[in-house]
Protein backbone atom coordinates (compact mmCIF):
# COMPACT_ATOMS: atom_id res chain seq x y z
CA UNK A 1 0.00 0.00 0.00
CA UNK A 2 2.69 2.37 1.03
CA UNK A 3 4.84 1.45 -1.97
CA UNK A 4 1.96 2.18 -4.32
CA UNK A 5 1.30 5.51 -2.71
CA UNK A 6 5.00 6.49 -3.16
CA UNK A 7 4.92 5.68 -6.83
CA UNK A 8 1.79 7.77 -7.40
CA UNK A 9 3.40 10.74 -5.68
CA UNK A 10 6.58 10.35 -7.74
CA UNK A 11 4.58 10.42 -11.00
CA UNK A 12 2.68 13.53 -9.96
CA UNK A 13 5.85 15.41 -9.01
CA UNK A 14 7.48 14.51 -12.28
CA UNK A 15 4.53 15.70 -14.26
CA UNK A 16 4.41 18.97 -12.44
CA UNK A 17 8.12 19.64 -12.97
CA UNK A 18 8.02 18.91 -16.65
CA UNK A 19 4.93 20.94 -17.29
CA UNK A 20 5.67 23.82 -19.72
CA UNK A 21 3.51 26.29 -17.94
CA UNK A 22 5.24 25.83 -14.65
CA UNK A 23 8.86 26.32 -15.96
CA UNK A 24 8.96 28.22 -19.29
CA UNK A 25 11.94 27.57 -21.58
CA UNK A 26 13.79 30.93 -21.34
CA UNK A 27 17.11 29.63 -22.69
CA UNK A 28 15.62 28.27 -25.81
CA UNK A 29 17.95 30.64 -27.85
CA UNK A 30 21.15 29.39 -26.29
CA UNK A 31 21.95 27.05 -29.12
CA UNK A 32 21.77 30.06 -31.50
CA UNK A 33 24.21 32.33 -29.49
CA UNK A 34 26.55 29.57 -28.39
CA UNK A 35 28.56 29.45 -31.61
CA UNK A 36 29.19 33.20 -31.58
CA UNK A 37 30.30 33.08 -28.00
CA UNK A 38 32.56 30.17 -28.78
CA UNK A 39 34.13 32.06 -31.68
CA UNK A 40 34.71 35.08 -29.48
CA UNK A 41 36.19 32.95 -26.76
CA UNK A 42 38.49 31.27 -29.31
CA UNK A 43 39.60 34.65 -30.69
CA UNK A 44 40.21 35.94 -27.18
CA UNK A 45 42.09 32.78 -26.37
CA UNK A 46 44.26 33.27 -29.46
CA UNK A 47 45.00 36.85 -28.43
CA UNK A 48 45.90 35.66 -24.97
CA UNK A 49 48.21 33.04 -26.48
CA UNK A 50 49.87 35.62 -28.74
CA UNK A 51 50.28 37.99 -25.80
CA UNK A 52 51.70 35.14 -23.78
CA UNK A 53 54.20 34.33 -26.53
CA UNK A 54 55.21 38.00 -26.80
CA UNK A 55 55.67 38.22 -23.06
CA UNK A 56 57.68 35.02 -23.06
CA UNK A 57 59.94 36.42 -25.84
CA UNK A 58 60.44 39.68 -23.95
CA UNK A 59 61.22 37.77 -20.78
CA UNK A 60 63.70 35.59 -22.68
CA UNK A 61 65.29 38.68 -24.28
CA UNK A 62 65.58 40.40 -20.91
CA UNK A 63 67.08 37.25 -19.45
CA UNK A 64 69.62 37.05 -22.30
CA UNK A 65 70.57 40.72 -21.88
CA UNK A 66 70.93 40.25 -18.17
CA UNK A 67 73.10 37.19 -18.71
CA UNK A 68 75.26 39.08 -21.25
CA UNK A 69 75.68 42.00 -18.88
CA UNK A 70 76.62 39.65 -16.09
CA UNK A 71 79.14 37.92 -18.39
CA UNK A 72 80.68 41.24 -19.49
CA UNK A 73 80.88 42.37 -15.91
CA UNK A 74 82.50 39.08 -14.95
CA UNK A 75 85.05 39.36 -17.79
CA UNK A 76 85.79 42.98 -16.91
CA UNK A 77 86.32 42.03 -13.31
CA UNK A 78 88.54 39.16 -14.39
CA UNK A 79 90.59 41.42 -16.67
CA UNK A 80 90.84 44.01 -13.95
CA UNK A 81 92.01 41.37 -11.52
CA UNK A 82 94.53 39.98 -14.03
CA UNK A 83 95.76 43.48 -14.92
CA UNK A 84 96.13 44.33 -11.27
CA UNK A 85 98.00 41.09 -10.72
CA UNK A 86 100.23 41.76 -13.79
CA UNK A 87 100.97 45.33 -12.68
CA UNK A 88 101.82 44.06 -9.24
CA UNK A 89 104.06 41.36 -10.70
CA UNK A 90 105.78 43.89 -13.02
CA UNK A 91 106.35 46.23 -10.11
CA UNK A 92 107.83 43.44 -8.01
CA UNK A 93 110.08 42.36 -10.91
CA UNK A 94 111.26 45.93 -11.45
CA UNK A 95 112.02 46.34 -7.75
CA UNK A 96 113.89 43.04 -7.74
CA UNK A 97 115.84 44.05 -10.87
CA UNK A 98 116.80 47.39 -9.32
CA UNK A 99 117.92 45.68 -6.10
CA UNK A 100 120.05 43.21 -8.08
CA UNK A 101 121.50 46.03 -10.23
CA UNK A 102 122.37 48.11 -7.17
CA UNK A 103 124.00 45.08 -5.57
CA UNK A 104 125.94 44.36 -8.77
CA UNK A 105 127.13 47.96 -9.03
CA UNK A 106 128.24 47.92 -5.40
CA UNK A 107 130.12 44.65 -5.70
CA UNK A 108 131.44 44.84 -9.27
CA UNK A 109 131.95 48.45 -10.22
CA UNK A 110 134.09 49.03 -7.18
CA UNK A 111 136.99 46.95 -8.52
CA UNK A 112 136.27 47.87 -12.13
CA UNK A 113 139.21 49.43 -13.95
CA UNK A 114 136.99 51.74 -15.96
CA UNK A 115 137.65 55.44 -15.84
CA UNK A 116 134.42 56.48 -14.14
CA UNK A 117 133.43 53.33 -12.31
CA UNK A 118 136.40 53.37 -9.98
CA UNK A 119 139.82 54.81 -9.34
CA UNK A 120 142.11 54.11 -12.25
CA UNK A 121 145.15 54.84 -10.10
CA UNK A 122 144.94 51.43 -8.44
CA UNK A 123 143.11 49.01 -10.77
CA UNK A 124 142.14 46.58 -7.98
CA UNK A 125 141.01 43.13 -8.98
CA UNK A 126 143.45 42.71 -11.88
CA UNK A 127 146.60 41.56 -10.15
CA UNK A 128 145.37 38.11 -9.19
CA UNK A 129 142.78 37.56 -11.92
CA UNK A 130 143.61 34.32 -13.73
CA UNK A 131 143.53 33.87 -17.48
CA UNK A 132 141.88 30.61 -18.44
CA UNK A 133 144.27 28.45 -20.43
CA UNK A 134 147.00 31.07 -20.86
CA UNK A 135 150.62 30.81 -19.88
CA UNK A 136 153.21 33.13 -21.39
CA UNK A 137 156.53 31.72 -22.57
CA UNK A 138 159.58 32.72 -20.62
CA UNK A 139 160.91 36.25 -20.94
CA UNK A 140 163.78 35.26 -23.24
CA UNK A 141 161.42 33.57 -25.73
CA UNK A 142 159.04 36.53 -25.63
CA UNK A 143 161.84 39.04 -26.27
CA UNK A 144 163.24 36.92 -29.09
CA UNK A 145 159.79 36.65 -30.65
CA UNK A 146 159.28 40.41 -30.53
CA UNK A 147 162.68 41.22 -32.05
CA UNK A 148 162.44 38.75 -34.91
CA UNK A 149 158.74 38.70 -35.77
CA UNK A 150 157.44 42.16 -34.95
CA UNK A 151 160.26 44.67 -34.91
CA UNK A 152 161.84 43.18 -38.02
CA UNK A 153 158.52 43.07 -39.89
CA UNK A 154 157.84 46.77 -39.31
CA UNK A 155 161.32 48.07 -40.11
CA UNK A 156 160.12 49.59 -43.40
CA UNK A 157 157.28 51.58 -41.81
CA UNK A 158 159.05 54.95 -42.06
CA UNK A 159 159.91 54.52 -45.77
CA UNK A 160 156.39 53.33 -46.52
CA UNK A 161 154.88 56.39 -44.85
CA UNK A 162 157.22 58.70 -46.72
CA UNK A 163 156.41 57.15 -50.10
CA UNK A 164 152.62 57.13 -49.56
CA UNK A 165 152.56 60.68 -48.24
CA UNK A 166 154.48 61.97 -51.25
CA UNK A 167 152.15 60.26 -53.69
CA UNK A 168 148.97 61.35 -51.84
CA UNK A 169 150.20 64.93 -51.75
CA UNK A 170 150.59 64.88 -55.54
CA UNK A 171 147.21 63.18 -56.00
CA UNK A 172 145.36 65.72 -53.86
CA UNK A 173 147.08 68.59 -55.61
CA UNK A 174 145.83 67.26 -58.94
CA UNK A 175 142.36 66.91 -57.46
CA UNK A 176 142.41 70.54 -56.29
CA UNK A 177 143.35 71.70 -59.74
CA UNK A 178 140.28 70.01 -61.18
CA UNK A 179 137.86 71.51 -58.66
CA UNK A 180 136.12 74.84 -58.96
CA UNK A 181 136.51 77.04 -55.91
CA UNK A 182 133.00 78.41 -56.38
CA UNK A 183 131.15 75.11 -56.69
CA UNK A 184 133.28 72.18 -55.52
CA UNK A 185 134.51 71.11 -52.10
CA UNK A 186 137.87 72.45 -51.00
CA UNK A 187 140.36 69.82 -49.82
CA UNK A 188 142.74 70.52 -46.97
CA UNK A 189 146.04 68.81 -46.04
CA UNK A 190 145.80 65.15 -45.07
CA UNK A 191 146.26 63.90 -41.49
CA UNK A 192 147.90 60.54 -40.73
CA UNK A 193 146.10 58.38 -38.16
CA UNK A 194 145.97 54.90 -36.59
CA UNK A 195 148.66 52.28 -36.10
CA UNK A 196 151.13 53.37 -38.81
CA UNK A 197 151.39 56.83 -37.24
CA UNK A 198 151.28 55.51 -33.68
CA UNK A 199 154.17 53.07 -34.33
CA UNK A 200 152.41 49.80 -33.47
CA UNK A 201 151.52 48.45 -36.92
CA UNK A 202 151.93 44.66 -37.06
CA UNK A 203 150.06 43.17 -40.00
CA UNK A 204 151.57 43.07 -43.43
CA UNK A 205 151.29 44.69 -45.84
CA UNK A 206 151.79 47.93 -43.98
CA UNK A 207 148.70 50.12 -44.32
CA UNK A 208 148.61 53.93 -44.10
CA UNK A 209 145.32 55.61 -43.19
CA UNK A 210 144.97 59.28 -43.98
CA UNK A 211 142.16 61.70 -43.16
CA UNK A 212 141.41 64.16 -45.97
CA UNK A 213 139.43 67.07 -44.46
CA UNK A 214 137.21 69.07 -46.80
CA UNK A 215 135.10 72.20 -46.46
CA UNK A 216 132.27 73.55 -48.63
CA UNK A 217 132.65 76.55 -50.92
CA UNK A 218 131.44 79.95 -49.87
CA UNK A 219 128.87 80.98 -48.79
CA UNK A 220 128.28 77.53 -47.26
CA UNK A 221 129.67 75.98 -44.12
CA UNK A 222 129.25 72.83 -42.05
CA UNK A 223 127.44 72.88 -38.72
CA UNK A 224 128.33 69.71 -36.72
CA UNK A 225 125.78 68.36 -34.26
CA UNK A 226 127.10 65.90 -31.65
CA UNK A 227 124.90 63.13 -30.29
CA UNK A 228 125.61 64.26 -26.72
CA UNK A 229 124.10 67.69 -27.41
CA UNK A 230 120.63 66.11 -27.37
CA UNK A 231 118.69 64.96 -24.35
CA UNK A 232 117.76 61.46 -25.46
CA UNK A 233 119.69 59.53 -28.09
CA UNK A 234 119.21 55.85 -29.07
CA UNK A 235 122.03 53.49 -28.22
CA UNK A 236 122.86 52.89 -31.88
CA UNK A 237 123.50 56.63 -32.40
CA UNK A 238 125.83 57.21 -29.45
CA UNK A 239 129.24 58.20 -30.74
CA UNK A 240 127.78 59.58 -33.95
CA UNK A 241 126.77 63.01 -35.12
CA UNK A 242 125.17 64.82 -38.00
CA UNK A 243 126.48 67.63 -40.20
CA UNK A 244 124.07 70.27 -41.36
CA UNK A 245 124.92 72.20 -44.51
CA UNK A 246 123.91 75.84 -44.34
CA UNK A 247 124.91 79.29 -45.41
CA UNK A 248 127.46 81.14 -43.35
CA UNK A 249 126.69 84.42 -41.63
CA UNK A 250 127.12 87.58 -43.63
CA UNK A 251 130.12 88.55 -41.54
CA UNK A 252 132.04 85.53 -42.70
CA UNK A 253 131.89 86.39 -46.38
CA UNK A 254 134.68 88.95 -46.11
CA UNK A 255 132.79 91.78 -47.87
CA UNK A 256 130.76 94.54 -46.21
CA UNK A 257 128.75 95.57 -49.27
CA UNK A 258 125.97 93.22 -48.35
CA UNK A 259 125.51 94.52 -44.80
CA UNK A 260 126.38 98.20 -45.23
CA UNK A 261 124.38 100.73 -47.20
CA UNK A 262 126.74 102.27 -49.73
CA UNK A 263 126.28 105.76 -51.09
CA UNK A 264 125.17 106.40 -54.65
CA UNK A 265 128.69 107.44 -55.63
CA UNK A 266 130.33 104.33 -54.10
CA UNK A 267 130.86 101.01 -55.86
CA UNK A 268 132.07 97.67 -54.47
CA UNK A 269 135.13 96.50 -56.40
CA UNK A 270 134.32 92.81 -55.67
CA UNK A 271 130.67 92.89 -56.64
CA UNK A 272 129.22 95.08 -59.31
CA UNK A 273 126.27 97.40 -58.90
CA UNK A 274 123.77 94.84 -60.12
CA UNK A 275 125.60 91.72 -58.97
CA UNK A 276 125.29 89.98 -55.65
CA UNK A 277 126.40 86.73 -54.12
CA UNK A 278 123.75 84.19 -55.03
CA UNK A 279 124.27 80.89 -53.25
CA UNK A 280 123.84 77.78 -55.35
CA UNK A 281 121.93 74.68 -54.32
CA UNK A 282 124.35 72.33 -56.11
CA UNK A 283 126.18 71.42 -52.90
CA UNK A 284 122.98 70.39 -51.16
CA UNK A 285 121.75 68.50 -54.21
CA UNK A 286 125.07 66.69 -54.59
CA UNK A 287 126.08 65.68 -51.08
CA UNK A 288 123.00 65.99 -48.84
CA UNK A 289 120.35 63.37 -48.26
CA UNK A 290 117.17 63.72 -50.27
CA UNK A 291 114.92 66.35 -48.75
CA UNK A 292 117.32 66.93 -45.86
CA UNK A 293 119.91 69.62 -45.05
CA UNK A 294 122.23 67.02 -43.50
CA UNK A 295 125.31 65.68 -45.25
CA UNK A 296 124.94 62.14 -46.55
CA UNK A 297 127.84 59.72 -46.05
CA UNK A 298 127.07 57.68 -49.15
CA UNK A 299 126.85 60.76 -51.35
CA UNK A 300 130.17 62.03 -50.03
CA UNK A 301 131.89 58.69 -50.63
CA UNK A 302 130.58 58.55 -54.22
CA UNK A 303 131.78 62.09 -54.86
CA UNK A 304 135.17 61.29 -53.33
CA UNK A 305 135.59 58.16 -55.44
CA UNK A 306 134.83 59.99 -58.67
CA UNK A 307 137.17 62.85 -57.70
CA UNK A 308 140.05 60.46 -56.97
CA UNK A 309 139.56 58.71 -60.30
CA UNK A 310 139.70 62.01 -62.19
CA UNK A 311 142.80 63.13 -60.29
CA UNK A 312 144.66 59.88 -60.99
CA UNK A 313 143.91 60.05 -64.70
CA UNK A 314 145.48 63.48 -64.72
CA UNK A 315 148.83 62.41 -63.20
CA UNK A 316 149.01 58.72 -64.21
CA UNK A 317 151.53 59.46 -67.00
CA UNK A 318 154.14 60.55 -64.43
CA UNK A 319 154.30 57.20 -62.61
CA UNK A 320 155.41 53.71 -63.54
CA UNK A 321 152.75 51.93 -61.51
CA UNK A 322 148.98 51.59 -61.51
CA UNK A 323 146.45 52.76 -58.95
CA UNK A 324 143.44 50.57 -58.17
CA UNK A 325 140.60 50.43 -55.70
CA UNK A 326 141.32 47.73 -53.13
CA UNK A 327 137.82 47.16 -51.71
CA UNK A 328 134.64 47.93 -53.56
CA UNK A 329 132.68 48.61 -50.36
CA UNK A 330 135.26 51.20 -49.21
CA UNK A 331 135.79 53.78 -51.97
CA UNK A 332 138.80 55.35 -50.23
CA UNK A 333 140.73 52.06 -50.09
CA UNK A 334 143.45 52.21 -52.75
CA UNK A 335 146.39 50.10 -53.89
CA UNK A 336 149.56 51.05 -55.67
CA UNK A 337 150.35 48.14 -58.00
CA UNK A 338 153.95 47.90 -59.15
CA UNK A 339 155.05 46.12 -62.30
CA UNK A 340 156.96 43.60 -60.20
CA UNK A 341 153.66 42.32 -58.81
CA UNK A 342 154.04 43.90 -55.38
CA UNK A 343 151.44 46.30 -54.08
CA UNK A 344 151.19 48.97 -51.40
CA UNK A 345 147.74 49.63 -49.90
CA UNK A 346 146.60 52.87 -48.28
CA UNK A 347 143.29 54.43 -47.36
CA UNK A 348 142.11 57.99 -47.96
CA UNK A 349 139.20 58.89 -45.70
CA UNK A 350 137.12 62.00 -46.38
CA UNK A 351 136.68 63.73 -43.04
CA UNK A 352 135.06 66.84 -41.60
CA UNK A 353 136.69 68.66 -38.73
CA UNK A 354 134.44 69.32 -35.76
CA UNK A 355 134.73 73.08 -35.16
CA UNK A 356 138.29 73.96 -34.08
CA UNK A 357 139.03 70.70 -32.27
CA UNK A 358 140.94 67.59 -33.35
CA UNK A 359 137.71 65.62 -33.64
CA UNK A 360 136.79 64.45 -37.11
CA UNK A 361 133.58 63.07 -38.56
CA UNK A 362 134.20 60.10 -40.84
CA UNK A 363 132.00 57.66 -42.68
CA UNK A 364 130.71 54.74 -40.61
CA UNK A 365 131.83 52.37 -43.39
CA UNK A 366 135.34 52.45 -41.99
CA UNK A 367 134.92 51.41 -38.39
CA UNK A 368 132.19 51.26 -35.79
CA UNK A 369 133.94 51.08 -32.39
CA UNK A 370 130.70 50.82 -30.43
CA UNK A 371 129.56 47.89 -32.52
CA UNK A 372 126.28 49.48 -33.32
CA UNK A 373 124.60 50.24 -36.58
CA UNK A 374 123.89 53.86 -37.47
CA UNK A 375 120.27 54.85 -37.85
CA UNK A 376 120.66 56.50 -41.27
CA UNK A 377 123.20 57.56 -43.88
CA UNK A 378 123.29 61.06 -42.37
CA UNK A 379 124.99 59.73 -39.22
CA UNK A 380 128.76 60.31 -39.16
CA UNK A 381 131.13 58.48 -36.84
CA UNK A 382 133.06 60.75 -34.48
CA UNK A 383 136.75 59.78 -34.65
CA UNK A 384 139.21 60.45 -31.82
CA UNK A 385 142.17 59.11 -33.83
CA UNK A 386 144.12 62.38 -33.67
CA UNK A 387 143.57 62.69 -29.91
CA UNK A 388 144.67 59.07 -29.45
CA UNK A 389 147.85 59.71 -31.42
CA UNK A 390 148.59 62.83 -29.37
CA UNK A 391 147.99 61.00 -26.09
CA UNK A 392 150.32 58.13 -27.02
CA UNK A 393 152.99 60.55 -28.18
CA UNK A 394 152.75 62.67 -25.04
CA UNK A 395 152.68 59.66 -22.73
CA UNK A 396 155.69 58.07 -24.44
CA UNK A 397 157.79 61.11 -23.61
CA UNK A 398 157.13 60.57 -19.89
CA UNK A 399 157.87 56.83 -19.94
CA UNK A 400 161.31 55.26 -19.49
CA UNK A 401 163.48 54.76 -22.54
CA UNK A 402 162.48 51.67 -24.49
CA UNK A 403 159.11 51.43 -22.71
CA UNK A 404 157.10 48.29 -23.44
CA UNK A 405 153.61 49.79 -23.84
CA UNK A 406 153.60 49.67 -27.65
CA UNK A 407 155.26 46.24 -27.60
CA UNK A 408 152.35 44.90 -25.51
CA UNK A 409 149.88 46.32 -27.99
CA UNK A 410 151.78 44.89 -30.96
CA UNK A 411 151.95 41.38 -29.49
CA UNK A 412 148.26 41.41 -28.57
CA UNK A 413 147.38 42.69 -32.04
CA UNK A 414 149.54 39.98 -33.62
CA UNK A 415 147.77 37.24 -31.63
CA UNK A 416 144.34 38.64 -32.48
CA UNK A 417 145.21 38.85 -36.17
CA UNK A 418 146.34 35.21 -36.30
CA UNK A 419 143.26 34.06 -34.41
CA UNK A 420 140.96 36.00 -36.76
CA UNK A 421 142.53 34.28 -39.76
CA UNK A 422 142.04 30.94 -38.04
CA UNK A 423 138.43 31.22 -36.82
CA UNK A 424 137.16 34.32 -38.63
CA UNK A 425 136.53 37.82 -37.30
CA UNK A 426 134.79 38.30 -33.97
CA UNK A 427 133.52 41.23 -31.92
CA UNK A 428 137.04 42.03 -30.68
CA UNK A 429 139.17 44.42 -32.74
CA UNK A 430 142.48 46.26 -32.56
CA UNK A 431 140.58 49.37 -31.49
CA UNK A 432 139.45 47.56 -28.34
CA UNK A 433 143.04 46.50 -27.67
CA UNK A 434 144.23 50.08 -28.00
CA UNK A 435 141.43 51.36 -25.77
CA UNK A 436 142.43 48.90 -23.05
CA UNK A 437 146.06 50.02 -23.32
CA UNK A 438 145.07 53.69 -23.01
CA UNK A 439 143.20 52.93 -19.77
CA UNK A 440 146.24 51.10 -18.40
CA UNK A 441 148.59 53.94 -19.39
CA UNK A 442 146.43 56.38 -17.48
CA UNK A 443 146.35 54.19 -14.38
CA UNK A 444 149.91 52.89 -14.18
CA UNK A 445 153.02 54.71 -13.06
CA UNK A 446 155.64 55.47 -15.66
CA UNK A 447 158.14 53.10 -14.01
CA UNK A 448 155.76 50.17 -14.52
CA UNK A 449 156.37 50.28 -18.26
CA UNK A 450 160.06 49.50 -18.31
CA UNK A 451 161.30 47.18 -21.04
CA UNK A 452 161.98 44.41 -18.54
CA UNK A 453 158.31 44.26 -17.52
CA UNK A 454 156.96 43.33 -20.95
CA UNK A 455 155.57 39.97 -19.82
CA UNK A 456 153.84 41.44 -16.75
CA UNK A 457 152.23 44.29 -18.66
CA UNK A 458 151.12 41.95 -21.47
CA UNK A 459 149.42 39.67 -18.97
CA UNK A 460 147.77 42.67 -17.35
CA UNK A 461 146.49 43.89 -20.73
CA UNK A 462 144.96 40.48 -21.47
CA UNK A 463 143.43 40.30 -17.98
CA UNK A 464 141.90 43.71 -18.53
CA UNK A 465 140.33 42.50 -21.79
CA UNK A 466 139.08 39.31 -20.16
CA UNK A 467 137.43 41.22 -17.33
CA UNK A 468 135.87 43.68 -19.78
CA UNK A 469 134.48 40.86 -21.91
CA UNK A 470 133.01 39.03 -18.93
CA UNK A 471 131.37 42.24 -17.68
CA UNK A 472 130.40 43.31 -21.22
CA UNK A 473 131.73 46.74 -20.39
CA UNK A 474 134.62 48.64 -21.96
CA UNK A 475 134.29 52.40 -21.77
CA UNK A 476 135.55 54.66 -24.52
CA UNK A 477 138.76 56.29 -23.38
CA UNK A 478 137.77 59.90 -24.13
CA UNK A 479 133.97 60.08 -24.12
CA UNK A 480 132.82 60.90 -20.60
CA UNK A 481 136.28 60.30 -19.10
CA UNK A 482 136.91 63.24 -16.79
CA UNK A 483 140.25 61.71 -15.79
CA UNK A 484 141.64 62.30 -19.28
CA UNK A 485 144.34 65.00 -19.24
CA UNK A 486 142.92 68.49 -19.67
CA UNK A 487 145.92 69.35 -21.82
CA UNK A 488 144.39 67.22 -24.58
CA UNK A 489 141.90 70.01 -25.27
CA UNK A 490 138.82 67.82 -25.56
CA UNK A 491 135.53 69.66 -26.12
CA UNK A 492 133.66 70.11 -22.86
CA UNK A 493 130.53 68.47 -24.28
CA UNK A 494 132.51 65.28 -24.90
CA UNK A 495 134.06 65.27 -21.42
CA UNK A 496 130.67 65.71 -19.75
CA UNK A 497 128.87 63.15 -21.90
CA UNK A 498 127.76 59.79 -20.57
CA UNK A 499 130.49 57.13 -20.91
CA UNK A 500 130.18 55.13 -24.11
CA UNK A 501 130.33 51.36 -23.59
CA UNK A 502 132.12 49.79 -26.56
CA UNK A 503 130.89 46.34 -25.48
CA UNK A 504 127.29 47.41 -24.93
CA UNK A 505 126.05 45.68 -28.09
CA UNK A 506 127.05 42.31 -26.62
CA UNK A 507 124.02 42.50 -24.30
CA UNK A 508 121.66 42.01 -27.25
CA UNK A 509 123.92 40.20 -29.72
CA UNK A 510 124.40 37.03 -27.70
CA UNK A 511 125.68 34.88 -30.56
CA UNK A 512 128.37 37.43 -31.38
CA UNK A 513 129.27 37.68 -27.70
CA UNK A 514 129.63 33.91 -27.33
CA UNK A 515 131.77 33.73 -30.47
CA UNK A 516 133.95 36.60 -29.24
CA UNK A 517 134.51 35.03 -25.82
CA UNK A 518 135.28 31.62 -27.31
CA UNK A 519 137.65 33.15 -29.86
CA UNK A 520 139.39 35.15 -27.12
CA UNK A 521 140.03 32.09 -24.94
CA UNK A 522 141.14 30.06 -27.94
CA UNK A 523 143.58 32.87 -28.76
CA UNK A 524 144.98 32.63 -25.24
CA UNK A 525 145.24 28.86 -25.57
CA UNK A 526 147.14 29.06 -28.87
CA UNK A 527 149.35 31.99 -27.84
CA UNK A 528 152.26 30.07 -26.22
CA UNK A 529 152.68 27.67 -29.13
CA UNK A 530 152.28 30.47 -31.67
CA UNK A 531 154.88 32.68 -30.00
CA UNK A 532 157.32 29.80 -29.68
CA UNK A 533 156.88 28.76 -33.30
CA UNK A 534 157.29 32.26 -34.73
CA UNK A 535 160.28 32.99 -32.54
CA UNK A 536 162.09 30.02 -34.08
CA UNK A 537 160.88 30.19 -37.67
CA UNK A 538 159.20 33.08 -39.45
CA UNK A 539 157.38 32.15 -42.67
CA UNK A 540 158.43 34.11 -45.70
CA UNK A 541 154.87 35.12 -46.52
CA UNK A 542 152.20 34.48 -43.90
CA UNK A 543 149.75 37.04 -45.13
CA UNK A 544 146.66 36.29 -47.19
CA UNK A 545 146.57 37.04 -50.88
CA UNK A 546 145.25 40.49 -51.77
CA UNK A 547 141.69 40.87 -52.94
CA UNK A 548 141.01 41.38 -56.59
CA UNK A 549 141.45 45.03 -57.39
CA UNK A 550 139.49 47.22 -59.74
CA UNK A 551 141.79 49.33 -61.90
CA UNK A 552 140.96 53.01 -62.09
Amino acid sequence: MALGLFRVCLVVVTAIINHPLLFPRENATVPENEEEIIHKMQAHQEKLQLEQLRLEEEVALLAAEKEALEQVAAEGQQQHDSRTAWDLWSTLCMILFLVIEVWRQDHQEGPSPECLGGDEDELPGLEGAPLRGFTLPNKATLDHFYERCIRGATADAARTREFVEGFVDDLLEALRSLCSRDKDMELEDFVGVDSMYENWQVDKPLLCRLFVPFIPPEPYRFYPELWCSRRSVPLNRQGYGQIRVGQADDGTLGCICGKTKLGEDMLCLLHGKNSSVQPSSEVEDLLCASGSPYLDTMQVMKWFQVALTRAWHRIAHKYEFDLAFGQLDTPGSLKIKFRSGKFMPFTLIPAIQCDDSDLYFVSHILREPSGGTPASSTDWLLSFAVYERHFLRTTSKALPEGACHLSCLQIASFLLSKQSRLTGPSGLSNYHLKTALLHLLLSRRATDWKAGQLDARLQELLRFLEKSLLEKKLHHFFIGNRKAPETMGLPEAVRRAEPLNLFGHFVLQRNLYRKTVDSFYEMLKNAPALISEYSLHIPLDHVSLPQKAVVL
